[in-house]
């Protein structure tokens, strides 16, 4: 076992089954937390923020690719290659018309009518699931710059899927700016013509 935590299937009991069916990378059926019969009723455990819990069944789902993976995988020996193979996997439940480049579509923001174009994973949620692998790569132990989430290949594979789904689309994705705050235009100095 390494520095970081591994995935353990036999001690993972947040991740009881998988519905990766309905077009969500992350739905997870876990038990309810076990509660204490010792403990106050007034003092309930912090309840974790959705980002978190998303962080956690992310993390979870991660897992369960890996010890399915043939032959499987430990954390330790993954890298960016097999990120990039995960987010081809996860591709199948995508919700997200992408056009080829013969679909009459192509580059339509709103087709007029049905076509056979493959359903994919939109980019701003593969964009989010990476930063989230990310984040819980680290938070388990894992070193920065032995992050695969982080790999060159990860990062260029996801510039690839925007830009591929742009064109598809016919829509730019361009960074947002931050917007300045307004102030009033300053008053012109008082004449003081008597």
């Amino acid at each position: 076992m390494n520095s970081f935590q591994e995935f353990d299937s036999s001690s993972n009991s947040d991740a009881k089954a998988i519905n990766l069916s309905a077009g969500n990378t992350s739905n997870f059926t876990s038990p309810p937390p076990p509660s204490s019969s010792s403990s106050p009723p007034s003092s309930s455990p912090t309840t974790l923020s959705r980002y978190e819990n998303q962080k956690r069944r992310d993390w979870n789902t991660f897992g369960q690719y890996l010890r399915n993976h043939r032959p499987p995988l430990s954390l330790s020996r993954c890298s960016g290659a097999h990120v990039l193979e995960f987010l081809r996997y996860l591709d199948q439940f995508g919700k997200t018309k992408v056009h080829t480049h013969l679909c009459p579509f192509f580059g339509h923001p709103n087709p007029p009518a049905p076509c056979p174009c493959p359903l994919r994973q939109a980019w701003g949620s593969l964009d989010a699931l990476i930063g989230r692998l990310r984040a819980a790569f680290e938070e388990n132990g894992g070193k920065p710059e032995t992050n695969p989430f982080g790999a060159r290949a990860v990062r260029l594979y996801l510039r690839e899927v925007r830009d591929s789904q742009a064109k598809a689309r016919g829509i730019s994705y361009e960074k947002k700016k931050r917007k300045r705050p307004q102030h009033p235009p300053p008053l012109p100095p008082p004449n003081n013509a008597s």
